[in-house]
């Protein structure tokens, strides 16, 4: 077995006024130079994770990881680096972290080990809830753990199963843990997406020349030129051997609870999630919103501006059902990373215009519409609104896509705990003075489900996990109690 590994220093976080994205996997089986698929997947799936990235590849005789903090272009970009990490079996993961160190590369996944059932690899989307109760179960009985991530807790589950291979293994694995997830495992002659019983956590299937490939969306199929073949099903096990494709679903009878926030915000606009466009359910949203509005609120707006990049399509809808013109009025610099100074209290307000800038020439003398995604803590809407305040703008309304955030993500997703979440504590109204707004309209669950299934949310069968907006957990928050988050 070989191994190599690059330390970066640590990337900054951003300021928590936002859902921060889960994580992004992707597996190819079979095909040659299957790293370098796996970096351009992983490209593909930057947006669900710009903390660390990390490749596993298997040669036909020895394993190789290469991993470190930063975007994946800095990690994989270098001299020499795809031929120490060549094969043509892969599985690679971008990370955001919602649990685990931060600092530490051995935190940074795939998770490579070496088992009584050979040598595993493994990557994770999600998050267990009752991970820290099954870590305290296996050290007591003899596990040593080297990393801080719930991730770990499944290798040491594989561990003393006890099993004779590797699905055995899983299936005894998925027997004791809780929460969402999407995994992706490899032995030298397997590979195995796994979906969480709820399908919490997306993942899906393509084809790939005489191969095969996994991945948290389907846009990362469009840059490899793999032909999608399906999503996994939640609870499902497919398993990609020499023998060809099988199918299982060991745990049975739970509904599908995928997580709604993969339209309103997580998901990339030309991927599709369970059968469904993200793109074009985001516009519904708008429309969803555009009749909210006219039927709560007697405003003349003269343009609809979307926050970008993630309220864009929102926009165009709104800006379809109300007749009224949709306009890039605030910029986006898509270039920013880590600023070379350190800000003080007297230029820190200016931060806000290293990500956005006002268009002046579309704004000023105008009734403005500012359409984006969701109000986590409130503080960049109110930089927004502000923005648009002094490029002009007569008066500034705000609409957001989804429902008021009320409660935290725990099944995979970084979010502020209920006590930071600004709707959890004030009324819209309150929310609207706060920003600074002339009004604000959330869209409620009604319009978001119209817009996602064409009906009301079933509440005795909830077709969706949407527990940041309603506080129903589908998962037992096993070591969480809500009052403390």
């Amino acid at each position: 077995m070989s191994f190599n590994s690059e330390n970066y220093t640590n990337i900054p976080l951003s300021d928590g006024d936002s859902f921060h994205e889960e994580c992004g996997v992707v597996g190819v089986y079979n095909h040659t130079d299957a790293a370098a698929h796996i970096s351009l997947g992983l490209h593909a799936l930057q947006h669900r994770g710009q903390e660390a990235a990390g490749i596993v590849s298997f040669d036909g005789k020895s394993f190789h990881k290469h991993a470190a903090f930063g975007k994946v272009g800095s990690i994989f970009n270098k001299p020499n680096v795809m031929d120490s990490i060549a094969g043509n079996y892969a599985i690679g993961h971008n990370r955001y972290s919602t649990s685990g160190s931060k600092k530490n590369t051995n935190d940074i996944q795939p998770i490579l080990s070496e088992l009584a059932l050979g040598n595993i690899v493994l990557a994770h989307n999600g998050n267990l809830t009752n991970a820290n109760t099954l870590r305290k179960k296996l050290v007591s009985e003899g596990s040593i753990f080297s990393t801080t991530m719930d991730t770990e807790v499944i290798i040491h589950l594989l561990a003393t199963s006890k099993k004779s291979n590797l699905y055995d293994a899983i299936v005894y694995a998925m027997e004791q843990i809780k929460g969402g997830y999407a995994l992706v495992a490899m032995s030298d002659d397997t590979m195995i997406g796994i979906r969480d019983p709820h399908g919490i956590r997306p993942l899906s299937l393509a084809k790939l020349g005489d191969g095969y490939v996994f991945a948290s969306e389907t846009c990362a199929f469009d840059i490899l030129g793999a032909e999608f073949i399906r999503d996994v099903e939640p609870g499902e096990l497919v398993i990609i051997s020499k023998d060809g494709i099988e199918s299982k679903k060991p745990i049975k009878d739970i509904k599908n609870r995928l997580c709604i926030f993969e339209y309103v915000y997580f998901s990339r606009p030309d991927s599709t999630i369970d059968g469904r466009d993200v793109y074009t359910i985001r516009k519904k949203m708008g429309h969803e919103l555009a009749k909210s509005f006219k039927d709560n609120f007697d405003h003349t707006i003269d343009v609809v501006i979307p926050v970008p990049d993630s309220g864009v399509a929102s926009a165009l809808g709104f800006s379809e059902e109300s007749g009224v013109p949709f306009e890039l009025g605030i910029i986006r610099n898509h270039y920013v990373g880590r600023t070379f100074i350190e800000p003080t209290d007297n230029i820190r307000h200016l931060g806000v215009k290293l990500k956005h800038n006002a268009n002046s020439s579309v704004i000023r003398g105008k009734s403005v519409m500012l359409i984006d995604d969701s109000i986590v803590r409130g503080t960049t809407s109110k930089k927004i609104v502000d923005l648009v305040r002094a490029a002009g703008a007569k008066e500034v309304h705000m609409c957001i896509s989804s429902p008021p955030t009320t409660n935290p993500c725990f099944y995979g997703v970084d979010t502020p705990s209920k006590d930071k979440l600004i709707a959890s504590k004030m009324t819209t109204e309150d929310i609207s003075e706060y920003i600074n707004a002339d009004s604000l309209t959330f869209l409620n669950n009604i319009g978001l489900y119209k817009a996602v299934i064409g009906e009301d949310r079933n509440k005795n069968n909830p077709q969706f996990c949407d527990s940041c907006f309603t506080g129903d957990y589908p998962i037992e928050l096993v070591d969480n109690e809500l009052g403390n988050n």
